[in-house]
């Protein structure tokens, strides 16, 4: 049913091969289009950290644990309308 595609990466302009195997893996899962990138410019853009090739850094604000007490760093900001916990409380919450 599926045949090897020849398509050319938006990144680069190589040539690359959308295989049978991919093609039929991606109506498995539903997916619309077919990929704009090649494998190499694919796996640079993820390790750059996404859109753009920009990575979001990551705010972490002071907080005291709810259960123990102990000073703790966490991503969000802290309200008062829930309790934040360690991490060692927050998975021993999760189990």
């Amino acid at each position: 049913m599926f045949e090897d595609k020849t398509l050319i990466c938006k990144d680069c302009g190589n040539e690359f091969i959308f295989t049978a195997g991919e093609q039929e893996f991606y109506a498995e899962k539903g997916f619309q289009n077919e990929p704009a990138r090649c494998k190499d410019c694919r796996m640079s853009r993820k390790n750059a950290g996404g859109r753009n090739g920009q990575r979001r850094e990551v705010v972490m604000y002071d907080a005291v644990c709810a259960e123990c007490g102990k000073e703790t760093q966490v991503p969000f900001k802290p309200t008062n309308t829930r309790p934040v916990y360690c991490k060692e409380c927050f998975d021993s919450k999760r189990q």
